[in-house]
């Protein structure tokens, strides 16, 4: 027999997300949750683009308009290496020599260290 459930759980009720650590965290969340709103009521509302810059740095995204696409050489017995001793897809393999200068080593050893 199932123990009863305490009574603010509700089944199927979303975990709400974990609090964030920092209140440049917060202010990220902030003004992300914002933009969600805006875009589900189809309102302007005033947005703080100074928490939405540090959100959008903190994720990384950067603008490219000034950046060179390097051409890598990938050998196909290489991609066949990776697919066959890490099990990833062809495609996945492929990005890893990319990002690794073609350099099979480099790609495994990229793919344990982000993996561990």
């Amino acid at each position: 027999m199932a123990e009863p459930q305490p009574a603010e759980v509700h089944e199927g009720a979303a975990d709400p997300h974990a609090p964030t650590g920092t209140a440049e965290d917060r202010k990220a969340t902030a003004a992300l949750s914002t933009l969600d709103a805006q875009e589900e009521s189809g309102e302007k509302k005033e947005v703080d683009t100074k928490a939405l810059d540090k959100a959008m740095k903190g994720l990384g995204v950067k603008d490219r308009k000034g950046e060179e696409k390097k051409v890598v050489k990938v050998e196909a017995a290489d991609v066949t290496l990776l697919v066959s001793e890490l099990e990833v897809s062809k495609q996945k393999a492929t990005e890893l020599l990319r990002a690794n200068e073609g350099n099979a080593v480099k790609a495994m050893l990229a793919f344990v260290n982000v993996s561990s």
